[in-house]
């Protein structure tokens, strides 16, 4: 476990809700149709800007139209020269880096959250790229949910503080209710929690590294499917032995590491792309400091 003294940070006053940065992920898509309805009349404690990141490929009801969004917000991304030839996506994350940043200044939202679905059993989680992110920990102890920590330098991060609010399973293209509903209920929490700034303790995943599927040597065609025994078990501890594949010749995969971990995204329908069947984390239980709303004085 680890502690930490008060903190102060500034007063979260502007926040972004991002919805169909993959365009088949439908429970974003229609929460933030849903929310674009409702106009605000300023009476509002928090400003609150809502945005369909990838209109064109939520129109299609596809991942993307030429390459990931999620993946174009590096800085050398985002301060490429663009045409009319330049991919769709390199495109509009210039133009969402203009609306919602630019990029580490101090213009940038205050709070980003990236509303996205897996096909995976992760339940509602909420992924953040620093386990000092302690607003984005708060908001995790808040909704009594999961925290992902996944490292990555040149993340696309476009504010002070960002998270991305997985909730699955729900298969790809389909919107289901409860999904929908869950992250309807995620999202007003973590806008009710914003003034609320609570302390205590919370559980973060923080990963290790991924996990491909097994390929022939020489097509690098997969020949083995997650094991049933794992599937669906998403958060639960995997221990040296486990089984984690199931070849299609019939023969289990064992979890050959030296450590339990945690297994996440399992079998993840858009990552079979990236040569991911599966992530793993670390567990461990920080304890969040007490942190107060800086105010002029």
């Amino acid at each position: 476990t680890e502690s930490c003294h008060v903190v102060a940070m500034p007063t979260v006053s502007r926040v972004a809700v991002c919805g169909g940065t993959h365009g088949n992920e439908l429970a974003g898509i229609y929460l933030v149709r849903e929310m674009l309805k409702k106009r605000a009349d300023g009476t509002e404690p928090v400003s609150v800007v809502t945005v369909m990141s990838n209109p064109r490929a939520a129109q299609l009801c596809v991942r993307y139209v030429e390459t990931d969004l999620n993946r174009c917000f590096t800085r050398a991304a985002l301060s490429a020269p663009v045409s009319e030839t330049s991919p769709y996506e390199m495109i509009r994350s210039q133009e969402l880096n203009a609306l919602l940043g630019p990029k580490a200044s101090a213009q940038a939202v205050d709070l980003l959250c990236d509303l996205h679905n897996t096909t995976a059993n992760t339940g509602l989680c909420l992924i953040t790229y620093s386990d000092r992110d302690w607003i984005c920990l708060h908001i995790c102890k808040h909704l009594k949910i999961h925290a992902c920590i996944i490292y990555t330098p040149t993340h696309h991060s476009k504010t002070l503080f960002l998270s991305a609010m997985e909730i699955g399973p729900q298969p790809h293209g389909v919107v289901r209710s409860v999904i929908f509903s869950a992250m309807q209920e995620g999202v007003q929490l973590m806008m009710d929690w914003i003034c609320q700034f609570n302390s205590g303790w919370v559980d973060v995943y923080t990963m290790v590294k991924n996990i491909d599927y097994p390929r022939d040597s020489e097509t690098h065609v997969i020949t083995a499917a997650v094991h049933p025994n794992l599937q669906d078990r998403d958060f639960c501890l995997l221990h040296p032995g486990d089984p984690m594949f199931l070849c299609f010749s019939g023969e289990t995969l064992r979890y050959r590491g030296k450590e339990a971990l945690y297994p996440f995204f399992i079998n993840e329908g858009a990552y079979y792309e990236k040569g991911v069947a599966l992530s793993l984390a670390r567990k461990r239980r920080v304890q969040i400091p007490s942190v107060r709303s800086e105010t002029l004085r």
